[in-house]
């Protein structure tokens, strides 16, 4: 990572875009964010917020803008972590780290925060307090449950707390947002299923799980429909299968499956996750296998506030934002939802154009034309709801 520059100046779009683009040449992955957080934390120190909090949940970093007021305490969350993928992009601005990129925009919602930051610190709000979050580890669903487990996020505790995100396939500038279920949960399981070996010539000298293997591959993904869940509110996705060694001489001893759960809820997502180990466990048992069994990458269910999401709804109309309808919540995972278990939230969307390269792609960029948008959206919710 390049050495971290001094503070930029963010009373103007062209400072948040250089912001943004310096961001993008220097990505870190999730747990890793070091020197974006001390990035940020410099240019936010010299905000003069009333109170900056450093390491908060691993790398994260709060700016407290406080009116010295009786009000509702606000957060405004952000992402600081890229993506272990290799960016094949040629632009000027693209990633100096091989096999590392912001390529799901975590560089433009913190240039948007930025500003944020810099609005409040030119006007503080009449009442309460507003606390701007540079959150670490968002892409393995790590940070938020680390910040909110963190001793010093009590005393910024919130009482709201707003979110956006880039939506590529939506058209530039449309903001998205609906009441109840917003993004699915999820979670990763892995299986692993221990046999014995045996020579390639001799197979029925050892115990093979490939006919488990087999069993899994087909059933897991079939579990939403055995359950009679209904249609759409939940889901397993096989990512990666191995079986045995890459040798013809050898009948494989072990074998192991990954896959993907994800529900509407959370209280769903428990029953799902909960029948995808038992069908693990019962397969194990019927083929006399050894079974191990783990989880990561887990998110909760991100569930929109009826309060919190009429004032985004009053933020778009004041500001005049083209808005979407969404009829139905989104299938990807944003760990954003567990700070609806601390303080009334919602998380909204911003179209980053209808034929944009997708979230995750090597070839993503976030639209630099977002920023000002961004920040006039969560600057109109601070003022709105703390003067």
């Amino acid at each position: 990572m390049s050495p971290v520059p001094l503070a930029f100046d963010v009373s103007d779009v062209t400072g948040l875009v250089r912001l943004r683009r310096n961001l993008h040449r220097a990505p870190e992955i999730s747990g890793e964010e070091k020197q974006t957080a001390a990035l940020i934390a410099r240019h936010v120190a010299a905000l003069k917020p009333d109170r900056l909090v450093t390491g908060l949940g691993g790398h994260g970093v709060a700016a407290v803008f406080d009116s010295g007021h009786p009000g509702p305490a606000l957060l405004f969350r952000c992402e600081l972590d890229g993506l272990p993928i290799r960016e094949i992009a040629i632009r000027e601005w693209r990633s100096q780290v091989d096999g590392k990129g912001h390529l799901c925009g975590h560089d433009g919602h913190m240039a948007i925060m930025a500003g944020l930051a810099g609005a409040l610190a030119r006007r503080r709000p009449a009442r309460g307090r507003v606390i701007v979050l540079f959150q670490p580890a968002e892409e393995t669903g790590a940070g938020a449950a680390a910040v909110i487990a963190d001793p010093a996020f009590e005393a910024i505790r919130p009482d709201f707390a707003f979110a956006l995100h880039n939506l590529p396939g939506m058209p530039l500038g449309v903001a998205g947002i609906r009441s109840g279920a917003f993004n699915f949960a999820s979670e990763g399981l892995r299986i692993r299923l221990e046999g014995k070996t045996a020579h390639a010539a001799q197979p029925e000298a050892g115990l093979s799980p490939a006919a488990a293997l087999c069993e899994l591959v087909t059933g897991l993904p079939l579990l939403p429909s055995r359950l009679e869940l209904e249609s759409g509110s939940a889901l397993v996705t096989l990512v990666h299968a191995r079986l045995g060694e890459a040798a013809f001489g050898i009948a494989p001893g072990a074998a192991e499956i990954w896959a993907t759960v994800r529900s509407i809820d959370d209280d769903l997502q428990s029953r799902l996750m909960l029948a995808a180990r038992e069908m693990a466990a019962g397969c194990a048992r019927q083929h006399g296998l050894a079974m191990t069994l783990d989880t990561e990458d887990r998110f909760a269910a991100c569930h929109n506030d009826a309060e919190a999401t009429a004032h985004v709804m009053q933020a778009f109309a004041s500001e005049g934002a083209r808005v979407e309808t969404l009829d139905r919540p989104f299938r990807w995972s944003e760990d954003f939802g567990l700070f609806g278990s601390v303080a009334k939230s919602a998380l909204f969307v911003l179209g980053s154009g209808v034929d944009h390269p997708r979230l995750h792609n090597p070839d993503y960029d976030f639209p630099d034309d977002l920023i000002p948008l961004g920040v006039r959206l969560f600057e109109r919710l601070a003022r709105d709801i703390c003067g």
